[in-house]
């Protein structure tokens, strides 16, 4: 009886640290808005408010843009009862009366608090008062909770997390359970379950370095995510100034690329044309939002030149190239090859070919001559790959080969088709660009 009795406590105990999140929601990378990365902890009613009426007047909501997150710096302090309390001069009508008119705008709301015994700020933490958080969380009306990594000294990731995940689903209200631990415990491998998105690197700056560093790590991640389990990147920093409109394209499109969570971090009640039309262009934000859920691999890899390729539903996929260089471009690009190839969500760089074609393209580092699209030897769709995709290892699902003719090609930021009277063409590659293609079945 005895064995049978600590059996069953052992079961318990295992059961309680299986998350148990909202499985039915972030089917697709969440969008929205955040304050810390324009405003930190200078934060209020008036401005998440004015932040909810900007999304609508701006067209954003309309584009897909559903969240309104506070990030640190609301809350002061927890009562006697260990309530959390938010800076009642800052939020004079409390969390409950700012979530209620973010839902009267037709948007959703989200908070900010962290797993350890304070915020990055200083603020209160959550550990210890998970389930006392998560019920109060349910009665403001959150849709939405971003779960930092300060204050959390020897506290386990998994189980931290797990913890703060299986107390918001016992509070009841669906709410998407953002982790934010900077990647610093491989969430990838373990948060599936636990989460809706995790982020994989430290904080993101405004700046160009910051954001084409964060991205290249990401190359190896792409197996992890899918609908309702998202890779994150970090927030978005379009229009925050410390980059130039074509840096801001690339970074929007490559985050696209990904299907990374899109939240923006800007003034939103303060955007130029240039930055409207990053964050408005609905073509790119397709890609990111397609239901497959796919994210985009390296397909070639010539250091500073790079080509990625997102699989999208209905047999379509996108192809990005990239200028990492400070250098103009002007790269051929086979569009036959890319209309062949396929990714299923694996990188497949391979070696470069021992001999460039005559020719070829120039301001290729390493490689004058080498065609944009050229396919690697033993990649798939190229000369020694193997016959049955499943000799590499990986059970792939049924593949239709189709070739250019099955497609019309959009070039997604000049928001018009191409007329291709070759099936290779050079394209021109500012510094720091992309150029985004999408292969859309005829």
């Amino acid at each position: 009886m005895k064995k049978l009795f600590t059996l069953l406590i052992a079961m318990l105990f295992t059961f309680s640290m299986e998350a148990q999140k909202f499985e039915e929601l972030a089917k697709t990378p969440p969008m929205g808005w955040n304050s810390w990365n324009k405003f930190h902890c200078d934060v209020s009613e008036a401005l998440i408010m004015q932040a909810a009426d900007a999304m609508i007047s701006s067209g954003m909501k309309d584009a897909g843009y559903e969240y309104i997150v506070i990030d640190d710096c609301w809350q002061v302090s927890r009562d006697e009862n260990g309530e959390i309390v938010c800076d009642a001069e800052r939020f004079p009508h409390g969390m409950k009366y700012v979530a209620d008119y973010v839902h009267s705008k037709g948007l959703k709301f989200g908070i900010y608090s962290s797993a350890g015994t304070v915020t990055c700020q200083r603020r209160p933490g959550g550990f210890g008062h998970e389930y006392q958080d998560a019920r109060t969380y349910a009665k403001y009306g959150v849709d939405y909770l971003k779960y930092d990594w300060c204050g959390s000294t020897t506290q386990d990731a998994k189980s931290s997390y797990t913890n703060m995940s299986n107390a918001l689903r016992t509070a009841g209200r669906p709410i998407v359970f953002s982790i934010c631990e900077w990647g610093s415990n491989k969430p990838w491998e373990w948060a599936g379950p636990v989460g809706h998105l995790w982020r994989t690197t430290g904080d993101i700056s405004d700046s160009w370095n910051s954001m084409i560093d964060i991205f290249e790590k990401q190359k190896d991640l792409a197996r992890y995510s899918g609908p309702g389990k998202w890779n994150d990147p970090d927030m978005l920093e379009v229009g925050n100034g410390g980059m130039t409109t074509e840096e801001y394209k690339t970074h929007f499109s490559l985050w696209c690329m990904l299907s990374s969570p899109l939240m923006a971090g800007n003034d939103l009640n303060n955007m130029t044309p240039e930055t409207k039309s990053i964050l408005l262009n609905k073509e790119m934000i397709a890609i990111d939002q397609d239901s497959l859920g796919r994210q985009a691999t390296c397909y070639r890899d010539n250091g500073d030149y790079q080509i990625w390729v997102k699989t999208l539903s209905n047999n379509e996929k996108a192809v990005c190239l990239l200028n990492k260089s400070d250098e103009r471009k002007s790269v051929l690009v086979d569009f036959d090859l890319l209309a062949k190839i396929r990714t299923f969500g694996r990188g497949f760089g391979g070696p470069m070919p021992a001999a460039p074609p005559a020719g070829g393209a120039p301001g290729m580092p390493g490689a004058p001559g080498i065609p944009g699209g050229q396919a690697a030897p033993g990649a798939p769709g190229a000369p020694g790959a193997p016959a049955n995709p499943a000799q590499a290892g990986q059970a792939r699902p049924r593949f239709v080969q189709l070739t250019l003719n099955d497609y019309r090609i959009r070039d997604i930021w000049e928001h018009k088709d191409l007329t291709l009277k070759e099936t290779s063409m050079y394209v021109d590659m500012p510094p720091h660009s992309v150029k985004v293609y999408r292969f859309i079945k005829k």
